[in-house]
């Protein structure tokens, strides 16, 4: 989803940093090979991913929800020497997917994937990380960031995507489905943690951005 009109969001990725070619690719084979190519971050996120992880030059990075691995990639590029990217999904048939594309990019030395329910992989997860993005179903956004809380290092920064949910959050909580209200759940947690600083930015559909200032 995409609030902005179709002539400016043009305009913004004709002036964004084009995507290198082994991006540009996963692009269009994520289009025309699999199915729900909308849950791809694509080009302006992909590249608002990369500064994020620039700005941190992390050495853990944590990702849930790996799909075909184009914000992996992003995300990569801003790890420290030595870093490693963890990257959970449930699909175990767009494993070797994105398996390739993290091989063009060079970067299969430093993302492990891990295949199966994130709510089952992140408890066996050894932290402390520095960047994390969620970008998994809507529903266990709130269970994902309390499992992810005690893990992440005092200002490391968490990134939550989809937060606008198509614009979705401004309808009543009994009016909407489940992944809506999870939405919902999370972005209330989110402005009532008192040991985090936050910013909802209405980029795209919608993007958290979670610095965490203290342990609880």
């Amino acid at each position: 989803m995409d609030f902005l009109p179709e002539e400016l969001s043009a305009y913004a990725n004709e002036y964004t940093t084009p995507e290198d070619v082994v991006l540009q690719q996963l692009n269009r084979d994520t289009h025309t090979k699999v199915l729900r190519p909308r849950m791809l971050s694509g080009h302006l996120q992909g590249r608002l991913l990369s500064f994020i992880s620039r700005m941190i030059n992390p050495d853990r990075i944590l990702e849930v929800g790996t799909y075909t691995g184009y914000s992996a990639i992003c995300l990569a590029e801003g790890l420290a020497k030595g870093g490693r990217l963890h990257t959970i999904d449930h699909n175990p048939e767009l494993e070797d997917f994105a398996l390739s594309y993290f091989k063009r990019a060079g970067y299969e030395d430093r993302i492990v994937q891990h295949t199966g329910e994130a709510l089952d992989v992140i408890p066996a997860l050894e932290g402390p990380f520095d960047l994390i993005f969620l970008d998994a179903d809507k529903t266990n956004y709130v269970r994902y960031f309390d499992m992810i809380f005690p893990k992440m290092r005092e200002g490391a920064v968490l990134l939550a995507d989809n937060v606008l949910w198509s614009g979705k959050v401004l309808d009543a909580y009994d009016d909407v489905d489940e992944e809506t209200q999870g939405i919902m759940r999370f972005n209330k947690h989110m402005k009532d943690h008192p040991g985090i600083r936050h910013l909802l930015l209405p980029v795209r559909d919608g993007m958290m951005v979670v610095e965490k200032t203290a342990d609880l």
